[in-house]
């Protein structure tokens, strides 16, 4: 009998914390997942004890069987899931944030989503406009396909061990500057309820065994920033004239050597930089004669960035980051 009731306070020990040890006593135990042993399941054990009589007889016999059934453990990750904080600009809307949300307990759940871009650590307040649940999964905002979560109506339902992605969409204010950091975060829990971590929630769980609070608090919140990044560019043009004397006088046959020099500043980059210029009236470009950063360009539409179009010259920069300078020169000479 000891031996029956000890049995009985291990199994519900474990039970209560998701977790079923081997117990050498021929059971068969389901396979776990990451989250712990599915709520409702059934853990069954019969033990048997076997002896010689005092006629020499062997006998075998089975105890009761003890039957628990699991808890639920109420359990949730929230984490930031954009590669680092979200490039945006001084009164953009509609800026994407996105998270994921894990179901990290033993049971499916519907979970509760709150974001909040008021929570101070930055130099702005962005304003959250919408939470988007990822509709399709691609894990990328497809406006107009995914779905604008509404509180109280469509909670996400997620099983255990899964995962959503979550979109919080806000508006950037116009007072914004280049660097400034404005920071929001996206926080979960299961629309049971939440709490201080071993609180049962009596007949919430699934098919309607107890619900206890896991060591999350079944809570969990996670945040992530808004940078401005505002590239600007300054974009100058000079020129250098050498005449066939040895001088420097405007005379035909003299030959102009034009500098287009773009200067990036800010932050961020700018992306698609080209730099066209037209060959003026009563001159002649020169072939071969187009360089960036001092390295020879060709004239043909090819592999390197620059090409001579008939007209001018076009010179493909593409993204050129914050802080660099790109400088193109060619030549003219006066007919």
């Amino acid at each position: 009998m000891r031996f029956l009731v000890h049995l009985q306070s291990c199994l519900r020990r474990a039970a209560a914390v998701g977790v079923v040890a081997s117990i050498s006593l021929g059971v068969a135990v389901p396979a776990a997942h990451a989250a712990g042993t599915a709520a409702g399941t059934n853990i069954s054990n019969t033990a048997s004890a076997s002896y010689t009589d005092s006629n020499g007889k062997a006998v075998t016999l089975a105890s009761n069987t003890v039957q628990i059934t699991v808890d639920e453990i109420l359990n949730v990750k929230v984490a930031a899931a954009d590669p680092g904080n979200v490039v945006s600009q001084a009164a953009a809307t509609n800026q994407v944030m996105t998270f994921t949300v894990t179901n990290t307990g033993n049971g499916q759940q519907p979970f509760a989503l709150t974001a909040n871009g008021n929570i101070g650590g930055g130099q702005f307040n962005p304003t959250v406009t919408s939470v988007v649940l990822d509709t399709n999964g691609n894990g990328v905002y497809d406006p107009g396909v995914d779905t604008v979560y509404t509180p109280g109506k469509n909670e996400p339902v997620i099983k255990p061990d899964a995962s959503i992605k979550v979109f919080v969409l806000s508006t950037i204010p116009a007072t914004a500057t280049n660097g400034n950091l404005g920071l929001a975060s996206l926080s979960a829990q299961p629309t049971i309820g939440a709490g201080t971590p071993g609180t049962v929630l009596a007949g919430k769980g699934n098919g309607g065994v107890d619900a206890v609070v896991g060591a999350s608090g079944a809570l969990s919140s996670d945040k992530n920033a808004y940078v401005i990044q505002q590239a600007q560019m300054t974009f100058v043009k000079s020129a250098v004239i050498a005449d066939q004397f040895g001088g420097a006088t405007p005379v035909p046959g003299a030959t102009i050597t034009y500098s287009l020099v773009a200067n990036v500043t800010g932050s961020g980059a700018l992306s698609g930089l080209v730099i066209t210029d037209v060959i003026p009236p009563n001159t002649t470009y020169q072939a071969g004669s187009m360089t960036l950063q001092g390295a020879a360009l060709t004239d043909a539409a090819d592999s390197d960035a620059g090409s001579f179009t008939g007209t001018g010259i076009n010179v493909a920069l593409g993204s050129v980051p914050a802080g660099q300078t790109r400088t193109v020169t060619f030549k003219v000479k006066i007919n």
